[in-house]
């Protein structure tokens, strides 16, 4: 059975699901649904859902003869006979309404994002998720919105199927023969594709089911380690010496991938067994206008470092992962024979 702590170890930390106090909306304006979470002080259902979408919104009123809603990801306004204009007028624009809904909009591309980062975090610690923590923020769009789709697996990494669905009853997936069932186990796996002995033929099964997984995980980029390896090799170099006319451009492309940048390295932690690994791929370490060219990858646990032989399967691709999308960007010198 999951504890507490475990749960609490997976919850998201703006979601608060056992004392909600509802309020009645942004500024004295009226929705359907919308609270604040004493952990948070923030709105959480009103302020749940994706950036494209805010729940049972209300048209507000702005004093201004318009009213104002979010859709689609942003905000639309219509007169006082009803009819949806072309864009905000300047004098909405201008009004305690419009800056809720601003505000509202704003936090809700954050919440998002948050959601999303949370998911991979899973998918990269490898760890046991409590089913109760699935329950807990499927009623969140957000949240179902990554989750959606994503394979889920038993402890021993069985595959049970794609989830569709979850609540406190159980998880409802539909698994390898198409069928929807309902699994009750109280941990389940977000396997990391590098994890998957079947990638391909489950690849090949969700294209024929039409299953499309907003976050990247079934079709996320996997890199095999060599199995003849020698133990003796700590670093790999085939993503060193690519040029960057800047240090700041590789460090951004880095960055915009969501990798971490420090002392000279782009890096990403992993976990194995439950362990942290750290991938890190040079990058350079001059003054962010400097040109640089990038150095090796490797693997680093209680900081030292980990012979490749020995990286696991899920931090050996994301490491290289990580490398090749930076060695990608690098500045490519055209041939004699183009010139």
């Amino acid at each position: 059975m999951p504890t507490e702590r475990d749960t609490q170890l997976f919850l998201p930390r703006t979601i608060n699901v056992q004392n909600p106090l509802p309020i009645s909306g942004l500024r004295g304006h009226k929705t359907d649904t919308c609270y604040w979470t004493r952990a948070s002080g923030r709105p959480a259902e009103f302020l749940s859902g994706t950036p494209g979408t805010l729940w049972r919104m209300q048209w507000i009123p702005t004093g201004t003869g318009h009213e104002l809603a979010i859709r689609d990801g942003v905000i639309v306004a219509r007169n006082s006979k009803g009819k949806e204009l072309a864009s905000v007028p300047p004098a909405a624009r201008k009004t305690a309404a419009w800056e809720d809904l601003d505000a509202a909009l704003s936090f809700l591309h954050t919440h998002d994002a948050e959601a999303g980062a949370e998911v991979e975090r899973w998918l990269l610690r490898s760890l046991p998720v409590p089913r109760t923590v699935l329950a807990e923020v499927w009623a969140d769009e957000a949240w179902r919105s990554w989750l959606t789709d994503l394979v889920v697996a038993a402890d021993d990494g069985k595959v049970a199927g794609f989830l569709r669905a979850a609540d406190s009853g159980g998880l409802g997936v539909v698994d390898l023969d198409g069928e929807s069932v309902t699994i009750t186990a109280e941990r389940v796996l977000l396997p990391h594709p590098a994890l998957l002995a079947d990638l391909d033929d489950l690849r090949e099964f969700a294209v024929e089911l039409g299953i499309k997984q907003r976050f990247d995980q079934l079709f996320r980029e996997v890199h095999r380690r060599p199995d003849d390896i020698s133990p003796d090799v700590v670093e790999l170099a085939q993503y060193a010496g690519g040029e960057f006319e800047q240090l700041r451009f590789a460090a951004g492309r880095a960055s915009s991938a969501g990798f971490k940048v420090s002392g000279g390295y782009a890096t990403c932690l992993c976990f194995e067994d439950g362990e942290p690994i750290t991938a890190r791929y040079w990058i350079g370490a001059d003054s962010p206008e400097c040109e640089t060219v990038t150095g090796n990858l490797h693997w680093v646990r209680n900081d030292h470092i980990v012979p490749v032989a020995e990286v696991g399967p899920l931090a050996y691709s994301e490491g290289v992962r990580m490398a090749a999308h930076i060695f990608a960007g690098r500045k490519v010198k055209a041939d004699k024979d183009e010139r």
